[in-house]
């Protein structure tokens, strides 16, 4: 379930994107095999549910501008078996620092970036 809309204009780069699938959280990390980001930014992780909406950030990981390969986020809160996580791409904007991760659900600093007016996210499941 990676939303990602068509190649930039004039083919420069790669969509923004998400690539990852349902693995264990038993080593208190969730990883995605691709990530390709717009700017420099950050791979979060959000619980969510059955209404596919973002919820709290269990997690996050720093990203460079294109492709990402094997980015692994340290869980800061228990992730039970079973749990949806929606990993998706932030950017660095707005916020007091770079290099800090300081978006709160709901803020601008750090705030989710979109592609075609769709979040670039992909949703997995907790084993």
């Amino acid at each position: 379930m990676t939303f990602a809309g068509a190649a930039y204009a004039g083919g420069h780069g790669m969509a923004p994107m998400v690539e990852a699938m349902d693995q264990t959280v038993a080593e208190g990390t969730v990883s995605a095999e691709k990530i390709v980001a717009p700017a420099n930014g950050w791979l979060v992780v959000h619980r969510t549910g059955a209404d596919m909406k973002p919820g709290p950030v269990v997690g996050y990981a720093p990203l460079r501008k294109g492709e990402n390969m094997d980015v692994t986020a340290i869980l800061t809160e228990q992730v039970a078996a079973g749990d949806m996580l929606m990993l998706m791409v932030h950017g660095e904007d707005g916020g007091m620092s770079t290099g800090i991760f300081e978006y709160t659900l709901g803020a601008k600093e750090d705030g989710p970036i979109r592609q075609d007016g769709e979040l670039v996210m992909t949703v997995v499941t907790a084993k």
